[in-house]
């Protein structure tokens, strides 16, 4: 206001929070500071849709003849959907429009978390020292689990609403426990802020363990003698005032890198690649459906849906004859009964896959008349994508319709390899079964079988070879070798069988055959090993699958701060 040559103070503002009959009230509130020349803030118009148009008529009459220092600020939240853009169009169109985005990037971030704060809180505290690092802490935390969303399912496997409310109550937790005791209680701390403060959002289990780790990271004795970094190359400052910590940030903290959140710089080549793709998938869905496609034999769309069809009409195998395979089978051991239920839904999926390619392509030829979801199959085939009816009946996958049907060939050859006598593959391809927990399951049971140990007390141990799927004649005499895995934020060092760093441009390195086995649960020795989950997607979330120890040399911590995982695609 003193900017703009307003003489302003407290008693020329008015807040009216609408909602709750508040209409009445903000209109009288205008009236009077339309006479008197103050200003009115008018908050969460989005919750009185229906006085809206009221409101805009109501600007209209104001804005001639009022006093000329009067202002009106309103504000709302973002409309989740265009169809609930409701603030007519007269106040848009007359107003200065301000939207306030979240930060981006972890400079912007942690001086936004450091900005919930002021010299007063620093002083507040009668452990001063201790107060000041671990709200340091505890902002470059919050910057962190905020802004490592961006990296997609590789930095959270679900998205959640952290928010500064999460911050500045933490540090409420923590001024009360200072001015209670003489010592920090770290373990109470990081309980609070992990599964109570930030962890009250978290739903998914290996989230909760990221948000765990940051926490013994970054919350520690350590942190008090000056040996503990929050990232490399940007150690924890010292005792320092408001405005020193704001220049300690601008000074002292690294380029914007995924080095700053934990993770590997592949994490930022695959999160702008993933967001490349879907930019360009829209742009090829917003073409037009009429227009030709080419000058060659295949010039018309229709032609080339019907290519594509027929082609995969062709290569499309017969189904399974259950009942044959039902009477090859000897004994219904659980990997034969693992083989029956997968050739089962095999069936399923390449029944619907044929039945609607078929009708389309009578719906094609004028025969059948095009119903809305043989129109849909066509427009999939057109862009590429898998048809959402044969999704329904298929597996979590991320491909493109071509790589998805050479993919379902793959999976066909491997069960008509294993139904020819049942006898147990030399090597598995774990990926290529829409149920791989059956198949892991199915190692436990045999081994609880052949051993009589109780199921229920039982564990996978995973061992990585050095070797290849072609470099295995036979199936071993207890589990399976399996193949097929990737790793995603690291990968896997064969000479020295142990977790390394990933290098760059290597997203997603493939695995060495991988032998599984079942042992008791009291002969598992987790000393030394990352307990890595494994997933069937890249979008990870609901698509885990088992989790398997890995050896490392590292402290485990390091790999779950870098998102690393077992990809089965």
């Amino acid at each position: 206001g003193k900017k703009l040559g307003y003489t302003f103070n407290h008693r020329n503002l008015h807040n009216v929070s609408l909602g709750q009959g508040q209409e009445v009230v903000a209109e009288q509130t205008l009236d009077l500071a339309a006479q008197e020349g103050h200003w009115v803030i008018l908050q969460n118009i989005h919750l009185v849709a229906r006085w809206l148009s009221c409101l805009e008529k109501k600007l209209e009459q104001l804005s001639e003849g009022s006093h000329r220092d009067f202002r009106v600020f309103v504000s709302a939240e973002p409309a989740p959907c265009p169809e609930s853009h409701i603030i007519p169009q007269g106040i848009l169109e007359n107003s200065i429009k301000i939207t306030s985005e979240a930060p981006t990037g972890m400079h912007a971030n942690l001086h936004k978390a450091l900005d919930n704060f002021s010299q007063d809180t620093l002083e507040m505290c009668s452990q001063e020292k201790e107060f000041r690092s671990i709200l340091f802490a505890l902002c470059y935390f919050h910057a962190v689990v905020a802004e490592r969303r961006k990296f997609g399912p590789q930095g959270w496997n679900r998205s959640y609403p952290f928010s500064t409310g999460d911050l500045t109550i933490s540090v409420n937790v923590l001024y009360n426990y200072l001015q209670a005791g003489s010592k920090v209680p770290y373990d109470d701390l990081r309980y609070l802020v992990g599964e109570i403060m930030y962890g009250g959002h978290i739903t998914d289990d290996w989230d909760r363990r990221l948000c765990k780790t940051y926490l013994e990271e970054f919350l520690k004795p350590e942190m008090l003698e000056g040996e503990l970094c929050l990232a490399p190359g940007f150690p924890l400052p010292g005792n320092m005032d408001y405005n020193g910590y704001h220049q300690y940030i601008d000074d002292a903290l690294p380029p914007e890198s995924p080095y700053l959140y934990g993770l590997h710089p592949n994490a930022e080549l695959g999160f702008l690649t993933q967001r490349s793709e879907r930019l360009l998938r829209t742009v090829l869905e917003l073409q037009p459906r009429d227009s030709s496609t080419g000058q060659g034999a295949l010039g018309s769309q229709e032609e080339m849906v019907q290519a594509l069809l027929e082609e995969m009409l062709e290569k499309l195998t017969d189904e399974f004859n259950m009942a044959e395979l039902l009477a090859k089978v000897e004994e219904r051991t659980p990997y034969a009964v693992v083989a029956l239920q997968e050739c089962e839904r095999m069936n399923a999926l390449t029944a619907e896959i044929r039945r609607s390619l078929a009708e389309l392509e009578l719906g094609l030829k004028g025969e059948l008349t095009m119903s809305s979801d043989m129109e849909t199959l066509h427009s999939s085939l057109l862009l590429g994508a898998v048809p959402e009816s044969w999704l329904r009946r298929s597996y979590p996958s991320t491909a493109s319709l071509a790589s998805w049907f050479a993919d379902l060939l793959a999976r066909i050859s491997q069960l008509e390899a294993w139904t020819r006598d049942f006898s147990l593959p030399s090597t598995l391809w774990l990926g290529g079964f829409f149920n791989p927990q059956s198949l892991l399951r199915a190692v436990m049971q045999t081994a609880a079988r052949r051993n009589k140990w109780p199921l229920d007390r039982m564990a996978l141990q995973c061992d990585v070879t050095k070797k290849s799927r072609e470099d295995f004649a036979s199936a071993p005499r207890e589990g399976a070798y399996v193949h097929g895995l990737f790793m995603e934020g690291a990968r896997w060092d064969a000479q020295a069988g142990t977790i390394t760093d990933a290098r760059l441009k290597e997203l997603t390195p493939a695995m060495p055959v991988v032998f599984i086995k079942a042992v008791p649960d009291d002969k598992q020795d987790s000393r030394g090993l990352y307990p890595c989950p494994l997933y069937r997607t890249r979008q990870r979330g609901p698509t885990y699958v088992w989790t398997f120890n890995l050896k490392t040399k590292e402290n485990p911590s390091k790999w779950v701060l870098a998102g690393v995982a077992l990809l089965l695609q």
